[in-house]
């Protein structure tokens, strides 16, 4: 562990990338896999180190440079699909979503994705910091802004729109 690392900064792990983040008030924030259906490979979202239930969150997936795409995406200049930041994203929203408990017995799905740019590569060994803000909810669906960043620098940024269904 770096010394001279500002607290909370990703390469902090304490107990490996998927531990449980204290928050402010001591209260720890649950694992992403307690939360989410999703399960590995598909599920990129290592930790969440802040979250306002239905509001928002920030969350980490780190790269380790093992994961199975980068081995044909692309051969000789790795990088980590588009399509998967996005993804990324989603899961940190429906993170925010189903943790304070709003939509009991639901699962956001995708319903859409907006004005989606990529602003720069993201390489094997970085971490993707990710944000998302949750817009309007109803019952129905609900829409979120998110970014993904790599060091601050922004690497992609997108409108997502997402639908309910019974879980």
């Amino acid at each position: 562990m770096a010394e001279d690392q500002p607290e909370g900064h990703p390469d902090q792990a304490a107990e490996g990338a998927r531990r449980v983040t204290e928050v402010a008030n001591g209260a720890a924030l649950p694992l992403p896999a307690e939360v989410l259906p999703h399960r590995p490979p598909f599920l990129f979202l290592d930790e969440v180190v802040e979250v306002t239930p239905g509001a928002g969150a920030r969350g980490w997936w780190r790269l380790t440079g093992d994961e199975a795409f980068f081995a044909g995406h692309f051969p000789g200049r790795p990088t980590l699909p588009g399509v998967l930041q996005v993804e990324a994203m989603a899961q940190l929203g429906a993170y925010a979503v189903l943790v304070g408990g709003s939509a009991p017995g639901k699962l956001p799905l995708f319903g859409g994705v907006d004005k989606v740019r990529f602003r720069r590569q993201v390489a094997p060994g970085e971490t993707l910091e990710l944000e998302i803000e949750i817009g309007r909810m109803s019952a129905r669906a609900g829409r979120g802004h998110g970014r993904a960043l790599v060091d601050g620098a922004l690497a992609c940024e997108a409108d997502l729109l997402f639908v309910f269904v019974d879980a």
